[in-house]
């Protein structure tokens, strides 16, 4: 619709009345967190090479694909959108340096005075469990593919879960199914789901009756909840 972790996208998903904006960061070459989803710029900038290897000066001056002005942003552009609104932001850690990612963010969302309304997501149940302890969230999730549920299953999926202490886990829609969101509910735990893109799996995602459902279509997704 709009171009991915774009300013853009968050300001016209605000104006479409959505919950929760849900945003990627990794760190610039002078430790400044900023918001794309891919290591390196090639696919979502006019860009080339690693992310880690420009500075934020840098990034903002690269132009995203598809936009004729919008750059990649820094979390402290998108923190700034959130003020006035009661939105919550996701920030999904991703990249190498993944702890001092995390503190730099959590700097960022202190700063903007929106920690609270923001939750940390996450692959690495490592840096889960450090926003976990870092505290003073809405809440972390613990993210896992499709694959990784299926060579654990969802009984070690748990396992995971209790060792860390995690409430809230979010995985692909196309891997859950009623049995599953049912297990991790009698774990006492709530259940998110991302790649819901199209009718057919926000029906499913809706029906579910999951916590959180990511998507890239805003518009189609309030109007089918909205029904």
């Amino acid at each position: 619709m709009w171009p991915e972790n774009s300013l853009e996208a968050f300001r016209r998903s605000l104006a479409l009345g959505v919950d929760q904006l849900e945003c990627d960061v990794h760190l610039s070459a002078d430790g400044v967190p900023v918001v794309i989803h891919d290591p390196t710029l090639d696919r979502t900038t006019l860009g080339q090479g690693p992310v880690a290897m420009r500075s934020s000066n840098e990034l903002q001056a690269t132009r995203l694909r598809g936009s004729e002005t919008d750059t990649v942003p820094r979390l402290s552009d998108l923190a700034a959108l959130l003020a006035g609104t009661t939105a919550r932001l996701q920030v999904e850690i991703k990249g190498t340096q993944t702890h001092d990612l995390l503190q730099r963010s959590l700097d960022v969302l202190d700063q903007a005075g929106i920690r609270d309304r923001c939750l940390i997501i996450a692959f690495d149940a490592g840096v889960a469990a450090a926003a976990q302890r870092a505290g003073g969230l809405a809440d972390v999730i613990w993210l896992f593919g499709a694959r990784h549920l299926r060579e654990v299953g969802v009984d070690g999926a748990i396992a995971t879960v209790r060792h860390h202490g995690f409430r809230f886990v979010e995985t692909e829609i196309g891997a859950l199914d009623e049995a599953a969101v049912a297990a991790f509910r009698e774990a006492g735990l709530k259940v998110a789901a991302w790649g819901a893109n199209d009718a057919a799996m926000l029906e499913k995602a809706f029906n579910l009756e999951l916590d959180a459902v990511a998507t890239d279509d805003p518009v189609l997704a309030l109007r089918l909840r909205g029904a």
